[in-house]
């Protein structure tokens, strides 16, 4: 659900910039040698972090089925970290196309697949009912400073989004039992 996601994302994004604009690539791996252009967007987005959401993690995982009972591992609650970098060589349009990307957002949190327009390209035919929350994150200059040393050391102007509550769910049956129907009056008092 992590590529669907921000496959979404892109898309929605895209669309507000009325062409393809944003493409799902590695910063750390974009080669910007004005002698040597590649192909990537004028915006690229990249997951640099995630994090299990730990408050959700405590939900039953037993499912009664009639007189069956279903264990299954609880679901996982994500949270990304996503960076928007504008690598346009001319530092203005880089600015400009940075606003539009934080106007989207300002305009447009929450996605559910009521709300949003996606392609269903074949990496996405399991794409079933969704939410998810999107917010600015503002890191400190120190954290920063880590994320872009660690991304390569060449700094864009960018911004840095957290997707909340995504969630990840594998329909697995690790385990089957019957469902407790009554107690047995073999039990003596003394």
């Amino acid at each position: 659900m992590i590529f669907e996601t921000l496959q979404v994302i892109k898309e929605e994004v895209n669309a507000y910039f009325g062409g393809s604009i944003v493409s799902l690539e590695n910063i750390a791996t974009i080669d910007t040698d004005p002698d040597n252009p590649n192909d990537s967007s004028d915006v690229i987005l990249s997951l640099i972090n995630l994090q299990e959401e730990f408050t959700l993690k405590n939900i039953s995982n037993n499912y009664t089925n009639n007189t069956e009972v279903n264990y299954r591992n609880p679901r996982v609650n994500l949270n990304l970290y996503i960076l928007f970098s504008s690598t346009n060589t001319l530092y203005e349009e880089s600015l400009k196309n940075l606003t539009k990307v934080v106007e989207f957002f300002q305009g447009k949190k929450v996605f559910t697949q009521d709300n949003t327009n996606f392609e269903r390209v074949d990496d996405m035919v399991n794409v079933g009912d969704f939410k998810f929350i999107v917010d600015l994150y503002t890191p400190t200059f120190e954290e920063l400073n880590f994320i872009w040393g660690t991304l390569g050391g060449k700094q864009y102007p960018s911004a840095i989004y957290k997707i909340t509550l995504l969630e990840i769910y594998r329909d697995f049956v690790f385990e089957k039992g019957a469902v407790i129907t009554g107690l047995n009056n073999g039990l003596k008092n003394k």
